[in-house]
């Protein structure tokens, strides 16, 4: 599929400039062993991972073998209103994010993506907006030492 190309060349051109403003980012003697260039080199390598993903997905051929999408009827809009409702999921989840905190907001909000892109897995959408939600949290604050919102919660 040509979009499947066409995605993979612009995370390959995005990763390859992301890596360059890294690059550009000044490394200081003092502070952190590791310097302020290394979580931007993460992004940058889960980027060509997810771009190796999708590489592996177009060689194999696994994407779409029913053949060509098939075209809206006269008077049907597509995805227009499914990728208007992720829109407006999305700014609901900004919306609340400071008064409820980063994981009583993300872990609901996950929660509705999973449910609606991955229909009637209710266990493992639970499990994975939960813990997705926790885990990333305790990885930033504690680990990496981010602030996040706290919100409504204690911790």
């Amino acid at each position: 599929m040509i979009a499947d190309r066409v995605i993979l060349v612009f995370i390959l051109v995005l990763a390859a400039v992301y890596f360059y403003a890294t690059a550009q980012v000044p490394s200081l003697e003092i502070g952190d062993p590791l310097g302020p260039k290394a979580f931007p080199r993460l992004l940058g390598i889960a980027l060509l991972v997810t771009g190796a993903m999708l590489f592996g997905e177009i060689v194999r051929g696994r994407r779409d073998k029913a053949g060509p999408a098939e075209k809206a009827a006269p008077g049907e809009h597509g995805h227009l209103p499914m990728i208007a409702a992720v829109v407006a999921f999305t700014a609901v989840y900004l919306a609340v994010f400071e008064w409820l905190g980063y994981v009583l907001a993300t872990a609901p909000y996950l929660l509705g993506l999973t449910a609606y892109f991955h229909r009637g897995k209710w266990v493992p959408n639970i499990l994975i907006s939960v813990l997705f939600s926790v885990l990333s949290y305790l990885l930033f604050t504690k680990v990496l030492d981010v602030s996040l919102a706290r919100g409504m919660l204690p911790f």
